[in-house]
């Protein structure tokens, strides 16, 4: 992996801390590092080429002013004021090349001379063995501190270490084999048929950059939910504010525009112009709907449950028919 380091920046030892995203399902890894990016108001210090992730380009991702800055697929940023750095990935990984990724960002993050690698992804929901009824999202992690992938501080959290996580499993034995520069015994192949479920763990990105991170002798936590796809935004928040809660800074202590400290990306504006997801703007809903008893809240409570006025639907009226058997409204 090459890089080409912004004009009048470098990369600050100060920011020891790396975020990124792993890809996956509805992308929230990407969507939770576009708000910390945003939020955290990081600088881009620098433009990586990756030949193993497909090009792509477009407009500054985060603004506040679409004034013409190309994006590209893969990109460093910098926050010394929280002394944290950042890596957004914006297009996928070609078919075959998820190790020769993972070794590649490792070598690149262990050449920058950071210390804790955070990875920051989702998990398909139709994959879960166990059904959680509760209606938070459950963050599950994975850490280099112990062999087992546990942490105390991540327990502390209330987290649950992903239980698929086994190292003495053939695929995951498999996995570290490769990015360590092995090569496959016969009793590691395998036949793909045979595949359980816990092998899709490790064959997503977040293990290979897991194991590769850990193989360069780097601390490494995965911090992950389960998904559908679909609109993403909520999940995209929660892993956001887990992300915070790990390396001891809280959404208050960005500059965002709300009291929460949240900013919303400029690249999330066609979002807010489809109607998809309503940000901020209560007030004019409000003056609009007057009648507080024909408001409602966030349809799915994200206002409530992590309390982002941004996220708030207030102002929607609630739709009412009549009944023609009894004559009463219902909602």
């Amino acid at each position: 992996m090459e890089h080409a380091v912004v004009e009048g920046e470098s990369f600050s030892p100060d920011c020891s801390t790396l975020l990124m995203p792993a890809l996956s399902i509805g992308n929230v890894g990407q969507l939770a590092v576009d708000l910390l990016v945003s939020s955290s108001r990081a600088r881009r210090v620098a433009y990586l080429d990756e030949p193993s992730v497909l090009p792509c380009a477009g407009n500054d991702a985060f603004g506040p002013d679409a004034v013409g800055d190309l994006a590209l697929a893969l990109e460093a940023y910098e926050s010394p004021s929280h002394r944290l750095a950042f890596i957004q990935q914006r297009s996928p990984i070609i078919t075959g090349m998820v190790v020769s990724f993972a070794k590649n960002v490792a070598n690149f993050i262990s050449s920058i001379e950071k210390d804790h690698v955070v990875i920051l992804s989702s998990l398909d929901s139709g994959k879960r063995r166990i059904i959680d009824a509760s209606s938070d999202m459950q963050v599950y992690y994975l850490s280099s501190c112990n062999e087992d992938g546990s942490d105390p501080k991540c327990e502390n959290l209330g987290w649950k270490k992903l239980e698929e996580y086994d190292p003495s499993q053939q695929r995951w034995k498999c996995l570290a084999s490769l990015v360590e520069g092995g090569h496959l015994s016969e009793d590691m192949t395998g036949d793909p048929e045979e595949m359980t479920i816990n092998d899709y763990y490790s064959s997503l990105p977040f293990a290979a950059l897991f194991s590769a991170c850990k193989a360069k002798g780097l601390k490494v936590t995965c911090v992950l939910c389960y998904c559908s796809e679909g609109d993403n935004m909520p999940e995209s928040f929660q892993l956001a504010e887990a992300a915070c809660k790990l390396v001891a800074q809280g959404p208050e202590q960005f500059h965002g525009n709300g009291s929460n400290g949240w900013t919303i990306p400029l690249s999330w504006k066609s979002l807010r112009e489809l109607g998809r997801v309503q940000f901020c703007g209560c007030a004019d809903r409000q003056a609009a709907e007057p009648d507080e008893s024909l408001r409602t809240p966030c349809p799915q409570e994200i206002c409530k449950s992590i309390k982002i006025p941004s996220k708030n639907y207030c102002g929607v009226k609630k739709k009412r028919t009549e009944n023609k058997m009894t004559g009463r409204r219902r909602l």
